[in-house]
């Protein structure tokens, strides 16, 4: 490969995460933290002017339970449901997030002598449109080119490499730390269609977690007959934690475990079973069951009867429960391998394409002598554009078929959420949604649709866009998310029902736009969102500058 930084690609994880790139022997690499970790735990504790991340973190939240953050992924695009304040000033998930980021970039920078300037980072396949910008943020504060937010599962299917093997369709079953979400993949013809998606924002190892320290809690009381509950002491509860996830890991290849448990003068010795273990997590298990059945009936509905692979995804699918259910629900044997890594090496794949893809318009555009946004690659000379190729293979050390296959592979995606308008239905005497872009409607997605005014010499009408999950055309105000709004000013003298037309464009970013033209004297309205529910500009400058002066560890 050519001396330049590649693309790195990130796995910003709600418990853990991992970068990773493509080697100069067209590897797909994760790259080490500084302690010799491939994954480095996704918590922050706030010391000073210095921000510790990953073990060290972890292993010391309980000393220090103020001035640690955990899972603040759940969090992104959503400022409004979160709050944490350290020494006066109110830090919000993307900046917290992006000392996640600067953690493994600066570690990964350390291992590889490369400056790591564009990134590819992934997100969960449900996450709508203020998760990604929220994640697009939390990259721009911690000073990287957020190249693109690719979907987990989309990330993993071309990590396992499937997309180099036969036609199929291949269901990824990605139960990570914190979320779960679960996709259907078509493969043709080395091109990825994502068929639909479905999953669980609150969903992940973490309850398994939480489940585990309940029982260790109660089996305690029992035990020691103490009215105390250990999960009221900070430190009994950082302890419990760390024996619940210890004792899922090595359930995952012995029968039962045992712990030790200390609280004061009382200590209880408490075995596990694999079969207790499963008991009390079934009810979580059929969550993600009823999660990828829905997934699958939508693919149904979209032409798409069965599946030939199943990919599983996501450290909490070494649980062995996990493989045991799916192969009794649905008939396939899953597919298991780097399910810690598989989401970063396919973000760096991806990176890759977007750095061939980049190089190969720009120098096609050299060779035929026009801008590089004016060229058309259909009406280039294929001589041409075959020079190209085996250049750019010569120059990144590749051999040709590969670029060829980057070049030439196309990554289709469909929405995770729909979105509507506000209106006033009359009929019912209330404002209803009217959604207009479908969950699961392909990418890049373009819906128009006319409306009316509600009064007489209606001098203003406000525009107000929502999201949710459902697929009904018309849905309950109450039970969608505002992303944004804007006022329309209206000629005089219009009578009730004067023409409003509306038209949402969504890109393959997942970014929506929404233009509104009032059809009597086409007087016109544009919005790109910027949802209220992430940081500002403002926000963001400061933020910035704060991070500057901060020792990342």
């Amino acid at each position: 490969m050519s001396g330049e930084s590649p693309i790195f690609g990130i796995d910003l994880g709600t418990t853990y995460s991992c970068i990773a790139y493509v080697d100069e022997y067209n590897r797909p690499t994760v790259v080490p933290n500084i302690a010799g970790d491939r994954t480095t735990p996704s918590v922050v504790q706030f010391s000073d002017d210095e921000r510790i991340v990953g073990k060290e973190a972890k292993n010391s939240s309980a000393l220090y339970p103020d001035n640690t953050v955990e899972m603040v992924k759940r969090y992104m695009g959503r400022s409004n449901e979160f709050s944490f304040n350290y020494a006066g000033t109110n830090y919000t998930p993307e900046e917290i997030s992006s000392y996640i980021l600067r953690k493994v970039v600066q570690d990964a920078e350390q291992y590889t002598s490369y400056k790591i300037t564009d990134v590819v980072i992934t997100c969960p396949a449900y996450f709508g449109i203020p998760e990604r910008e929220a994640t697009a943020k939390a990259g721009e504060i911690a000073g990287l080119k957020v190249r693109s937010i690719i979907n987990e599962p989309t990330a993993a299917a071309i990590a396992y490499g499937v997309n180099e093997q036969t036609d199929q369709t291949v269901l990824v079953y990605d139960l990570g730390g914190g979320t779960f979400d679960v996709t259907i993949i078509k493969i043709e013809q080395g091109n990825i269609t994502v068929v639909c998606t479905d999953g669980d924002h609150y969903l992940g190892g973490r309850n398994w977690d939480e489940i585990i320290v309940r029982h260790f809690a109660e089996e305690w009381q029992q035990q020691t007959n103490s009215t105390d509950d250990p999960l009221d002491f900070p430190e009994v509860l950082q302890d419990l934690y760390e024996k619940a996830e210890k004792a899922k890991q090595t359930l995952t290849a012995r029968e039962k475990t045992d712990i030790r448990i200390v609280h004061g003068v009382d200590s209880a010795r408490i075995t596990l079973t694999r079969e207790k273990f499963d008991e009390l997590t079934e009810g979580l298990l059929n969550r993600t069951i009823e999660l990828t059945k829905q997934a699958l009936a939508e693919a149904k509905k979209r032409g798409v009867y069965d599946f030939d692979q199943l990919l599983m995804v996501g450290g909490s699918t070494r649980m062995p429960q996990v493989a045991k259910r799916l192969f009794a629900e649905f008939g396939k044997e899953p597919k298991f391998s780097e399910p810690d890594e598989a989401v970063a090496k396919g973000a760096a794949i991806y990176g890759q394409k977007l750095m061939l893809d980049d190089e190969f318009i720009k120098r096609v555009a050299g060779a035929v002598g026009i801008p590089a946004d004016t060229v058309r690659l259909e009406q280039v000379d294929s001589k041409v554009l075959e020079d190209v190729q085996q250049e750019l293979a010569n120059d990144y050390g590749l051999q040709l078929p590969a670029v060829k296959k980057s070049l030439e592979t196309k990554i289709i995606n469909v929405t995770s959420r729909t979105f509507g308008i506000v209106t006033w239905h009359p009929q019912k005497g209330k404002e209803l949604v009217t959604n207009m872009i479908l969950r699961n409607d392909r990418l890049p997605a373009t819906a128009s649709q006319t409306f009316g005014t509600r009064d007489e010499n209606q001098e203003t009408v406000e525009l107000i866009i929502v999201d949710n999950l459902s697929n009904d055309r018309e849905y309950e105000v109450a039970d969608s998310r505002e992303l944004g709004k804007t006022d329309m000013t209206l000629p005089a003298g219009l009578p009730p029902n004067s023409p409003i037309e509306v038209t949402f464009q969504l890109n393959e970013q997942g970014r929506l736009h929404m233009h509104a033209r009032e059809l009597k004297e086409n007087r016109e309205v544009d919005i790109s969102l910027q949802t209220e529910c992430i940081t500002s500009v403002e926000e963001i400058i400061a933020a910035t500058s704060r991070s500057k002066s901060l020792v990342i560890s």
